[in-house]
Formats: C-alpha cells, structure tokens, sequence
C-alpha cells in the first residue's frame, strides 16, 4: 500500500495571488498541485510570511475546494529580507529541524516553484542534505492556449539512483586522487585512505591543512597538487606560493611574509610588498612551519582568523583572504609543550 504524500511548499505572494471568481483563470502553482490527477496528496504544509495570512488562508480554501480530501496547515515563517541567503536558510532550517517528519510512514514532496531565488536555492540544499527527508516537485504553467492545470514533475536527488551520473562522479573521484598522486597507482591502504581523505577535504573547506611528516616525504609536491585540484574545481582564482619558514630569520622572516614599508628598518631602501598579499584567493603553502619565530607565528595567526595584517613599519592593514597549506617535520605538540610554538595557531591550523 502506497505511503500517504505530504506536500511542502511557500506561499507564492505573486504567483498564488488572486481575489474574486476570475482567479479560476489564473494558473497558481500551489493551488494546481492539487488539480493534478495523478498526483494525490493528503496534506499541505503552507509556510508564509506573517504579513501574507490573508492570501495563505484564501490559498487554503481554494486546495480544499479542488481536493476536499486534502488537509492544509499553515505555518508563519517570518523573514525581513527574503532575498538574504543566511536569514531565508536560517528560517528553513529551523523549520525543518522542528518538523516531525515521519519517513517510514509518508512521502514528502518539497515544492520549489514558488518563493524567491534565494528560497528556492535554500530549499533544495536543504533536500539535498536530506534535512527535508523528501524529492522535489517542480510545477509549470500550461501550454499557451490551454487551460489545463499545468504541469508537475518529480525530482529525486539521490545521485546513486542516476547510474551515468554516478559513474560520472566516480570519474572525476578517480581523476583527483591520481592528481594527487602523481599518476602513481600504489596498493598501500594506508596511503590510498589518506589521498581520499585529503581530496574530500581539499574541495570542500578553504581552512588551513596541516601536512605532516619528515624531511622528503613529499610534502611540498602534495601541497602543489591539492592547489592545482582546487584550481581545476575552480575553487580559487589566485596563485600558488611556496615558503621554505627554515630559510627566513629576523627581519627578513618578517618582511618576507608581511611586507614592509621604506625606511622600517635597517637596509629597508623600499617598500617591499608581502607573500601573503600576493597570495590573496590563493594558496600559502609555509614548509617547514615550526621553524617560525615567536613574532611571526603571532601575526599568521591574526592573518588567519581576520584575513588582515600590517606590514613592518605601516600605518595601515592589508586584507588577503587566502588558504593556508602547512608542512612541519617537527613534533608541534611538543613544540607547544616546550614552549617554541603557539598552542592557538596550532589548534587554528591543525583541523
């Protein structure tokens, strides 16, 4: 016996609008979902802006009057700006974490016809992520000339039902982690478990990554592949720098990395511009990360939590909003303990 359908849907204020008997002539999607004959729901679930009650309750009377079978409920959903993206996700999520959704005993149609871009997009990330246990239900107008009620099409987002598809994701897996090797087939487990983690990792967050291990290991020919993954998946649009910390003491260490202005300090005849300026929507990738003095660790890790920092002997912050790579040989924890480098950076780059 077919599970009972529940329908989610917003309010459309313009799209569901209509006053008066010609309304009967007007296509409005949230009210054709219920003149569709293939398409038996036994409830909707009408989310709407406080201010718009007046429509959502005529809305209601009218699925009641082409599917008395049909329960509707109406949900106040308040937003100030429903075209801001964090405000209209915040509001859907809310909502969909206190529904009480009841998978194994009803389907559920999340209708993304109504509602603005930015609503739209919400609610399909939201199904997507399986935060709305549901598939998607597109609805169009009729053909011009004809009076029907239009058309409704059911989408499914679970990717392993579509075989080309998947096969087509399992390319492009395959693909980046032979990049990230190098081309080089390999059978250690070990190995090939930490290349998957490093490519799921490396396209999903811009927080630094810590690589870890001795001198040789190959650090730095990682660092490179994860920037030219991130480039491929267009992820980033800025350049790939690279920083041995183990050659850079003093000033040096810090001009290097930060920039200086003329005349900061001795033998500073011109302004110098920083690596992490020229890095800005790129990749930093600092080798040899535990070799940093005090001063320096200091300002990457303000560099990292408010992407801005101040050149040696300027009077004005500089913004670059880059990635960190970082590679050590050395123990950080003990590092930490012995007191020669930052528990705050470490636990800022080490996630």
């Amino acid at each position: 016996m077919p599970r009972p359908t529940t329908v989610l849907s917003l309010l459309g204020s313009q799209l569901d609008s209509g006053v008066g008997p010609r309304r009967w002539d007007r296509w409005r999607p949230t009210v054709s979902i219920f003149q569709q004959e293939d398409l038996l729901a036994r409830r909707l679930e009408l989310l709407h802006e406080p201010s718009h009650g007046t429509l959502a309750h005529q809305v209601m009377h009218d699925v009641k009057q082409v599917s008395p079978e049909t329960e509707v409920r109406l949900w106040p959903v308040a937003t100030r700006d429903a075209w801001d993206f964090e405000e209209v996700f915040g509001a859907l999520h809310d909502f969909a974490r206190a529904y009480p959704f009841k998978p194994d005993d009803e389907e559920y149609l999340v209708h993304i016809t109504t509602g603005t871009h930015v609503a739209q997009i919400c609610l399909f990330l939201l199904t997507e992520s399986r935060h709305f246990p549901a598939r998607l239900l597109q609805t169009a107008p009729p053909a011009r000339g004809h009076h029907s009620s239009g058309r409704t099409a059911i989408i499914d987002l679970e990717v392993a039902r579509y075989d080309r598809l998947a096969r087509r994701f399992a390319r492009e897996t395959q693909d980046a982690t032979s990049l990230l090797k190098s081309g080089i087939a390999t059978k250690s487990a070990n190995f090939n478990q930490l290349i998957d983690r490093i490519e799921r990792v490396a396209l999903q967050t811009e927080k630094p990554i810590l690589l870890m291990g001795p001198t040789g290991a190959g650090k730095s020919q990682l660092a490179g592949r994860i920037f030219e993954l991130k480039r491929q998946r267009h992820r980033l649009a800025g350049p790939f720098v690279e920083v041995n910390c183990a050659t850079l003491r003093g000033d040096a260490a810090m001009s290097t990395l930060f920039g200086h202005r003329k005349g900061a300090f001795t033998g500073a005849v011109a302004d110098r511009p920083s690596l992490l300026k020229s890095t800005d929507d790129g990749v930093l990738f600092l080798d040899e990360l535990g070799e940093l003095g005090a001063d320096e660790q200091a300002m990457l890790l303000r560099a990292l939590e408010e992407k801005r920092f101040l050149p040696v002997g300027a009077d004005r912050e500089v913004a670059s909003d880059f990635q960190l790579l970082a590679g050590t040989n050395r123990d950080l924890r003990e590092a930490v303990a012995t007191g020669r480098f930052r528990h705050d950076l470490l636990a800022r780059i080490n996630v």
